[in-house]
């Protein structure tokens, strides 16, 4: 296989796990604003989804870095 092969197959790779990662954090709202909706609720609970979907936000931020290369102007 030759370089562009390996780089496309890469690239489909990244995308798909930054597709990934999106829905998971999406599902993490919705876990949130459902979990406050039903007062009482557990407040460990809802610092520890907080904390999973911040750091979700970290992940999707690097991968799109990966894929969106730097433009120098």
């Amino acid at each position: 296989m030759n370089d562009d092969g390996e780089w496309d197959d890469e690239q489909a790779s990244l995308h798909a796990r930054l597709q990934q990662l999106r829905l998971e954090h999406r599902d993490l709202d919705d876990v949130i604003d459902r979990l406050i909706e039903h007062a009482p609720f557990d407040q460990l609970q809802l610092q520890r989804l907080k904390k999973r979907k911040l750091m979700l936000k970290d992940q999707i931020s690097r991968l799109e870095d990966q894929i969106t290369p730097d433009i120098i102007a």
